[in-house]
């Protein structure tokens, strides 16, 4: 099945329209005032609000923005060649300088967290900041970039998170092409240790499974060290990657979801657009992705911490068009079972399922170019407050064939704790003691209490997926190990998510589809007796 996409230019435009659109955000989250103390800062909590007492390293990442759109002739831009406009994002990055630690690292959720993420995003932006305005003559800057860079080379955060290493190694293939001296031989020691974490089946580890959407990135940023250094042998992993990330894009455009490890919905176009100088299926797969762009369904990533990411990708895509497209991308008949990231992936006739069994069977359902169904399992509240869901990493397959997958597992408390005055302070009282010296080890802390850990709650879950024909029966059972009083409210839905990773739970259109509300049937259930809900699902004309 092959689908239309929007005109070549047409879709260049709509991704400039789309980066600039958001560019009054990003600068009235800026301190614009060159008299202030914090001039430079992006963290309007910190600088006006005064409702944090660090600034957030991660948001200096929002000069890049600015930069390109200062840069970059995009026609009828209001930003291009505004004078203002380069003077604050150079003040972005004297910011990023003068607020980090002495080592060259800076915080991002908690003081003295010293964050590899937030250290590399804003690297990134100053040092492209720093080849678009010929900073490299400017000893405060090319110092401080120096000091992030030996910082980040240095250290090994806690878990896999491959976009932070992939955008580390770019950051010093581009000090490395700019200094040489120590840098090649740091950028060759992060390259080998990523490529160690690359599956057999293209992706790359993301919180110990796959995320297509951060794998994009990765993708990105791998490319913009491939093209600086050839001798790093990363295109054919990245060749890899993008044949993986193919059969994950969906026929509407989106890429990822609930059924991901990191529940994203990512979509970062510029390394496709660079490695579609030499891999035309890179191209493919963003000429899908640009879709949800014309359709109005994108989803929306735009609040303080992370709403300048997805713009500076955007922009940087339109800098690296490619104007020779290959033929659209096919969706063919077939099934594709990646068993090291859980996944499966099939066509049905006008039907393609997108389906991770770990998660609990989460799943969601194409009919041609339209999203038919979503669906991340049963979410229960119980009395005593707590949450149970289907959708945590741990389920089991019990059956899997061409026509039938049967995922078991119990369901799991998510991941819901909040912050309380008193909590806050033993953080705050944690991190300005032992903390500050042990910043990985809060972290590990923190990662398996929001992210990776799993606690089972007593119920047991088992959904089938069965095919006839071209017709998908999902038939689910859901069974309560110590009967049905303790549940207060229960429900179905496609968009519940029970772990907490920065850029999971954004809004996108698709959640408009109703939530199935279950609380009457079970307060109708003899202890014993199981939930059962049968979905049949049919392609529609």
């Amino acid at each position: 099945m092959a689908l239309t996409t929007p005109s070549l230019e047409g879709a260049r435009a709509l991704l400039a329209a789309e980066a600039l659109a958001h560019l009054p955000k990003l600068l009235m989250l800026q301190d614009r005032s060159p008299t202030s103390p914090t001039f430079g800062c992006f963290d309007r909590g910190y600088w006006h609000m005064r409702t944090s007492d660090f600034p957030c390293g991660i948001t200096q990442t929002f000069l890049l923005p600015l930069a390109l759109a200062y840069s970059l002739p995009i026609p009828g831009s209001p930003y291009y060649q505004q004078p203002e406009l380069r003077r604050w994002a150079i003040a972005g990055a004297r910011f990023a300088a003068r607020s980090a630690h002495p080592d060259g690292s800076c915080d991002d959720y908690y003081p003295f967290e010293r964050a590899s993420g937030a250290a590399a995003f804003s690297l990134f932006a100053c040092l492209e900041a720093a080849e678009m305005f010929a900073l490299w003559d400017d000893a405060e800057i090319t110092a401080f970039l120096e000091k992030r860079a030996r910082w980040l080379a240095q250290h090994e955060e806690s878990g896999r998170l491959s976009n932070h290493e992939a955008i580390i190694i770019a950051c010093l293939a581009r000090l490395a092409e700019k200094f040489g001296g120590e840098w090649p031989g740091l950028m060759q020691a992060r390259a080998k240790r990523l490529l160690g974490w690359q599956s057999a089946e293209g992706w790359f580890d993301e919180y110990g499974g796959m995320d297509p959407g951060y794998l994009t990135l990765t993708i990105a940023m791998l490319t913009d060290a491939d093209r600086r250094f050839p001798a790093l042998g990363l295109r054919e992993p990245i060749r890899a990657a993008i044949r993986f990330l193919s059969h994950c894009i969906a026929p509407d455009g989106s890429l990822g979801g609930e059924w991901t490890s990191r529940a994203t919905v990512n979509f970062f176009p510029h390394g496709l657009e660079m490695a579609g100088a030499w891999e035309p299926l890179a191209l493919q797969i963003a000429d899908v992705g640009y879709r949800r762009f014309a359709a109005g369904t994108q989803p929306c990533h735009a609040d303080d911490r992370i709403g300048g990411h997805h713009v500076w990708s955007q922009l940087l895509a339109w800098r690296e068009w490619q104007a020779a497209r290959p033929a659209p991308l096919t969706f063919d008949e077939g099934l594709q079972d990646f068993v090291q990231a859980q996944v499966r992936i099939q066509q049905k006739g006008a039907l393609r399922l997108i389906c991770g069994w770990s998660r609990g069977g989460a799943f969601r359902l194409f009919d041609g170019a339209r999203l038919l169904h979503a669906d991340t399992g049963p979410s229960l509240r119980l009395t005593d407050g707590r949450v149970a869901i289907a959708n945590l990493d741990g389920a089991e397959v019990v059956e899997r064939a061409e026509d039938r997958l049967v995922i078991e597992a119990p369901l799991a408390y998510a991941k819901s704790t909040l912050l309380t005055p008193f909590k806050s302070i033993v953080l705050r009282a944690i991190m300005l003691t032992a903390g500050r010296f042990f910043p990985d080890l809060v972290r590990r802390m923190l990662q398996k209490l929001l992210v990776t850990g799993r606690k089972d709650a007593p119920f047991h879950f088992r959904r089938a997926l069965v095919w006839d024909g071209d017709t998908l029966v999902v038939e689910d059972e859901l069974r309560a190990r110590q009967g049905w009083r303790s549940v207060a409210e229960a429900g179905q839905g496609g968009f519940q998510v029970g772990l907490t990773t920065v850029m999971a739970r954004v809004w996108e259109p698709a959640q408009f589809q109703e939530w199935q509300d279950l609380t009457a049937r079970i307060a109708a259930l003899r202890p014993d007796e199981p939930l059962v809900v049968r979905q049949v699902f049919r392609s529609q004309p």
